[in-house]
């Protein structure tokens, strides 16, 4: 049961939101509600998880203790439930009785299109979180991975078609010779849009296999977005300001929850977050993306998942043997982690190709035999090519840098985004 005092503050941040006038004010507590309720639930629920055979071990530590899988559900029906209660505050102004007769005169008519939008990316996160749910059960293939998150999409993709349909972007300057000022894209923005989500939901999920990683990375971003919306609030851009209020509307609740479960995910973690939390995360980054027009500015901030993504190629499209896990394995002796290799048994002539590429940039470890022959290389994950340079670290040493460089990758992309998108563009908002 909820303690006495923690009861007390949720009714306390409860009242105070749902009597809050300004839906950002009530966005606000409502997250910190659902983060509470969130930090208590899943040591509650372990148990539950554990008996369910919903669990994994903890292949980095010594004695492989099993935990919890899949805690990531928890998180995210939390997030859901919050948005769901959230709904009203943004269209307040339009319930009876709230105004007065001289305002409504200057109100302009109910916003249908907002609340489509809203509801459509609230539909788009919970069917993702349903299939990643549904791939931690089942053990979905990765041939299907790829196509689970553009099925999730179609609710954002259809109300944004018929609401907007705005499929022009600006051109780069230096291409508007042979472009023009504005390229309408078609068809093809919608499936930009929809390998967006695909990048965004398994960039995360290969991204993993420490504790604290997927979670810490994607807070991170989250909140770089969150700052990046902050800078419209000044209201002298009307559009803007309410496209990337949206954005905060649906990334605090996320935020509030994430910490809760990054308390029980990190090192040395009680929880696992499953790829329901991947999926959930990277879906909801992607859905504020399109809902708040920075797309470009969204695949900024995902850099060091761009890095991870293109540098696992080789392995993602199997011109190098790909293990079934790839993360780092524990050295018992140091009581450290360290990188992960496999087997070069097979491989193609593109394979090979990428295997000098790599290590002539100095990427990559490979080992030869006698005759000069490679036969073992890292495993091509960020995790692996960290413990490659740097040594054998600790499980949280290792997560730390992690974060450290996204925190890295969303201060360049603050100065390419504001300093030198005026190479590209005339004005930069």
């Amino acid at each position: 049961m909820l303690t006495t005092r923690t009861l007390s503050v949720l009714a306390g941040i409860g009242f105070v939101s749902w009597t809050s006038k300004d839906p950002l004010h009530a966005s606000l507590g409502l997250s910190v509600l659902a983060g509470i309720i969130t930090w208590e639930l899943i040591p509650r629920l372990s148990a539950t998880f554990l008996k369910a055979g919903l669990s994994g071990k903890d292949m980095c530590k010594r004695g492989k203790p099993l935990l919890p899988e899949s805690m990531g559900v928890v998180c995210a029906l939390i997030y859901l439930i919050t948005m769901i209660i959230f709904i009203p505050f943004p269209f307040v102004d339009w319930f009876p009785g709230v105004l007065s007769e001289r305002e409504k005169l200057s109100l302009h008519t109910f916003p249908y299109h907002k609340l489509g939008s809203f509801l459509s990316g609230i539909l788009t996160i919970q069917s993702m979180v349903m299939l990643g749910f549904g791939d931690d059960v089942l053990d979905i293939r990765w041939r299907y991975k790829l196509i689970l998150p553009t099925v999730a999409s179609i609710p954002l993709l259809v109300v944004y078609y018929v609401s907007e349909g705005v499929t022009t972007v600006l051109v780069p300057l230096p291409l508007r010779g042979v472009f023009g000022p504005l390229l309408d894209l078609g068809i093809f923005y919608y499936l930009y849009m929809a390998l967006l989500a695909v990048f965004c939901t398994n960039s995360i999920n290969i991204l993993a296999g420490v504790n604290g990683v997927e979670v810490g990375q994607s807070l991170v971003i989250a909140i770089s977005v969150v700052i990046n919306d902050s800078l419209y609030l000044d209201g002298t851009n009307l559009p803007a300001l309410e496209t990337h209020l949206i954005s905060l509307y649906f990334l605090l609740p996320f935020i509030g929850v994430s910490c809760a479960l990054l308390f029980h995910n990190w090192w040395p973690a009680r929880v696992f977050v499953g790829d329901t939390y991947c999926y959930f995360a990277g879906m909801t980054l992607a859905v504020v993306s399109i809902m708040g027009h920075f797309t470009k500015t969204i695949l900024l901030f995902f850099l060091p998942q761009i890095f991870n993504f293109i540098y696992s190629v080789p392995q993602l499209f199997h011109f190098v043997d790909c293990p079934r896990h790839r993360m780092p394995r524990l050295n018992r002796q140091l009581g450290k982690l360290e990188a992960t290799y496999t087997e070069l048994n097979k491989i193609s002539p593109l394979g090979r190709t990428f295997l000098c590429m790599y290590e002539g940039l100095g990427l990559i470890r490979v080992e030869r035999n006698d005759d000069a022959i490679p036969v073992r290389v890292n495993n091509f994950t960020l995790l692996n090519l960290l413990l490659v340079k740097l040594g054998p670290l600790n499980e949280r040493q290792l997560v730390v840098y992690v974060i450290y460089i996204q925190i890295l990758a969303s201060l360049v992309s603050f100065f390419i985004r504001y300093k030198m998108a005026s190479l590209f563009y005339e004005v930069v908002s």
